[in-house]
């Protein structure tokens, strides 16, 4: 068993600015993320979260809650997170496929958002909706006049309409949320830092739960993601110096929640060995491996 239970695992990492958050699926995320100097007030009802004036979090640690640490490897880095996952057959949400009105948002993080109406977006996602939550009137006649039809099909209007209007954006898994109170930047544009969303039309027409390189086990379905201080880079995601505590941070949890192959693995490269062929001959071993190889790198940096 873990050292630590899913409900400590989830509230240590809010308590840190420093670790970021993620709700989605591939090629519709929403993140959340914030400053260490930022107000934020906790959420109300027994929920694990936090709100600031430019997003929210609210989380449940459900008994079907299966966090899985890992790290991937690439040329130049290491990418390191903890899935929140759920069992294949207890993650559906309302898989819709075209606008539609679900009511006012009563689970909304802040009590001041729970009159607002949402809108399911209709991107088909298996483990969550994808909503906006609209208060202004007009927005909502003009949003109710739209529904019963997909927003990213050819000559849709509707995509246009919600990046001028840039309403609250409301994705949600069967174990939470994050909501998004930031503007939603024109095309081309960069998003914001702190909370913000990404939705892909092209990787989502690939219809996955998650990248090919995560290495999410058989039977779990990705939903979410805690995303700690990385080692070597600061908030931007630019090259910082190696931070040894945040390193063994990372290893504790891939100790308690990580896949005891991969994370031997990991071990053997950080003492300076050479992994065994056989135990490394896998996409995802070879990942690992990678990930590990960087680290040794950014150590004598």
């Amino acid at each position: 068993m873990p050292p630590v239970s899913v409900e400590f695992l989830l509230r240590d990492h809010l308590a840190d600015p420093a670790c970021a958050w993620s709700l989605g699926a591939y090629g519709a995320v929403a993140a959340f993320a914030r400053d260490p100097a930022e107000s934020a007030a906790f959420c109300e009802g027994g929920r694990i979260g936090l709100a600031t004036p430019r997003g929210a979090i609210a989380l449940t640690a459900s008994p079907d809650l299966v966090p899985f640490a890992y790290e991937t490897g690439f040329t130049g880095g290491w990418s390191q997170a903890v899935a929140l996952c759920l069992p294949a057959q207890a993650c559906a949400m309302g898989r819709r496929v075209v606008l539609t009105e679900l009511g006012p948002d009563e689970a909304a993080a802040r009590a001041q958002d729970r009159g607002a109406i949402l809108f399911d977006l209709g991107l088909g996602l298996r483990a969550v909706d994808a909503c906006v939550r609209v208060a202004a009137p007009d927005l909502i006649d003009r949003l109710r006049a739209a529904c019963g039809r997909p927003i990213l099909a050819p000559g849709a209007a509707i995509g246009a309409l919600l990046m001028e209007a840039s309403p609250h954006r409301v994705f949600s898994a069967r174990f939470g949320r994050v909501e998004v109170y930031t503007p939603i930047p024109p095309a081309g544009g960069a998003s914001a830092s702190g909370p913000h969303t990404h939705i892909l039309p092209q990787l989502l027409r690939l219809g996955r739960t998650h990248a090919a390189t995560a290495p999410i086990p058989s039977g779990l379905v990705p939903c979410a993601a805690l995303h700690p201080a990385h080692p070597a880079k600061d908030a931007t995601g630019r090259r910082a110096g190696f931070d040894a505590a945040r390193h063994a941070a990372f290893g504790s949890l891939l100790d308690a929640w990580g896949d005891p192959a991969l994370t031997a693995l990991r071990r053997t490269v950080l003492a300076g060995g050479e992994p065994d062929p056989v135990s490394a001959n896998s996409r995802v071993a070879r990942s690992a491996i990678r990930a590990a190889q960087a680290q040794v790198l950014a150590m004598r940096s």
